[in-house]
């Protein structure tokens, strides 16, 4: 992509809504448009880093053995009767009423309309174990919504649902989602903590929040800091051994690790001293194991193997998927601008152009534009007319990791500037040894977005 024909509104001021590191960065990097109180438009920046996440989250999902589909944001509201959680929700839940006068909502989460959909195409156990997941616009209706996309009314979520026989097989399913979301996560260049919570709404008793340590968080949490030692890595695990599930789920959960709903002094106390730490914390996803709450008061029942019809175990378990991009802003970051993680980048490198109309600059650039193309790697090229200040300025707001800087006097000597955003660090080096090296960072790393 050429940035003379990309969309790419910057503000060079900000605006004055903005409270937050990611809110306001999002803003000025030209990611985001306010609509509304909590609702955005997705400019092609924002858009583009939001097509990376899903595409890293539905991967992970579906080596876990997750099955994909997709559901309406519109409800009917006989589906929560049934449940009895109409009433319940509050008024978070958009209500709507159609032209013939049927109550509908703005889905704010579907439990529901899943267990709608298993129970009219699931009738045996020999259909289990099953998780469908989907990812999909929800709508919320926040008081106070805030802080750009950590906390808008509008948010886009994956939400899966699993449907075992057994509290066993449910509880197995509870830890392979906590596998596959760690495994999210750290491609995404997060550390996301799970933490003991509270179910809220969804209800159940076992359920854990993963959160990204970082000042702006929403949730006070109390946690050993030797849960931030722990990484899942490139370790290899077969999601259908209960064995090696469990065992992540006791090496990641063990250690105390809660939010404020659930904090437990007395235990906290336990943790020796010099490692008791408390901190902010934003939550990017949470896991759920509810039972029989939804199975049994809306008839989602399978015949067993002794051939009695039994309701059966499900669990819910989330990722916010647009929330996740505020929570990369706020944990990479400067005073300069956003600090794009290699794993989630709009763009794998940027091309700035010293001295736009000099033949042999623009040789050299075209040169480089096209071999990273070749490759498979997306580069943006600053081919505008604009002073170096300039372009470095907003190379540097919309964060991507690496810069490759072409200028007349290092081509006299042979050599093109590959400047590392996170560290700042510069190397001269001929064009091809670049290329060979933003190709040799991103082996294994690309996804590709729109």
């Amino acid at each position: 992509m050429r940035l003379s024909r990309y969309f790419l509104p910057v503000l060079k001021e900000t605006p004055s809504e903005a409270q937050i590191v990611s809110h306001r960065y999002m803003l000025r990097a030209g990611m985001i448009k306010q609509n509304a109180a909590g609702i955005y438009s997705w400019l092609p920046l924002g858009f583009k880093v939001l097509r990376k996440l899903e595409n890293i989250v539905h991967e992970e999902q579906m080596r876990a053995g997750h099955v994909p589909m997709l559901m309406p944001t519109l409800q009917p509201a006989d589906l929560w009767r049934e449940s009895g959680r109409y009433d319940d929700y509050g008024e978070e839940m958009l209500r709507i009423t159609d032209r013939q006068g049927r109550d509908m909502l703005y889905g704010p989460t579907n439990e529901e309309m899943i267990t709608d959909i298993f129970r009219s195409h699931v009738g045996s156990y020999k259909d289990l174990p099953l998780t469908l997941y989907h990812i999909q616009w929800k709508f919320r209706d926040e008081m106070r919504p805030r802080f750009g996309v950590m906390r808008g009314r509008e948010f886009f979520m994956k939400d899966g649902y699993n449907f075992d026989l057994t509290k066993e097989d449910a509880l197995h399913a509870y830890n392979r989602h906590l596998v596959s979301y760690l495994r999210t996560y750290e491609r995404m260049g997060l550390q996301a903590i799970p933490m003991r919570a509270d179910s809220g709404p969804i209800g159940g008793e076992d359920t854990h929040e993963f959160l990204v340590l970082a000042e702006t968080g929403e949730s006070e949490v109390f946690y050993d800091s030797a849960v931030t030692d722990l990484k899942f890595g490139d370790r290899t695990i077969d999601y259908d051994n209960h064995a090696e599930c469990a065992a992540v789920m006791e090496e990641f959960t063990t250690k105390y690790a809660r939010t404020d709903e659930t904090h437990d002094e007395a235990l906290f106390n336990d943790v020796p001293e010099e490692r008791r730490r408390t901190a902010r914390g934003i939550e990017v996803g949470q896991i759920f194991y509810f039972g029989t709450k939804y199975s049994e008061a809306m008839g989602a029942t399978v015949q067993g193997p002794d051939g009695k019809v039994v309701p059966v175990h499900m669990g819910s378990h989330g990722i916010g998927v647009s929330r996740l991009l505020g929570a990369i802003i706020e944990a990479s970051h400067d005073d300069k601008g956003i600090i794009w993680p290699e794993g989630v980048t709009p763009f794998h490198c940027g091309i700035v152009n010293l001295k736009q109309g000099d033949d042999e600059a623009d040789g050299a650039c075209e040169a480089l534009y096209n071999s990273l193309t070749a490759l498979g790697l997306e580069p943006l090229y600053d081919d505008r007319n604009e002073r170096a200040g300039g372009k470095f300025a907003t190379m540097d707001l919309i964060g991507l990791p690496w810069r490759i800087t072409v200028g007349p006097r290092g081509l006299k000597n042979g050599v093109v500037e590959l400047t590392s955003r996170r560290t700042g660090e510069s190397e001269e080096m001929a064009p091809e040894q670049a290329v060979e090296r933003i190709a040799q960072i991103y082996k294994g790393l690309t996804v590709r977005g729109i």
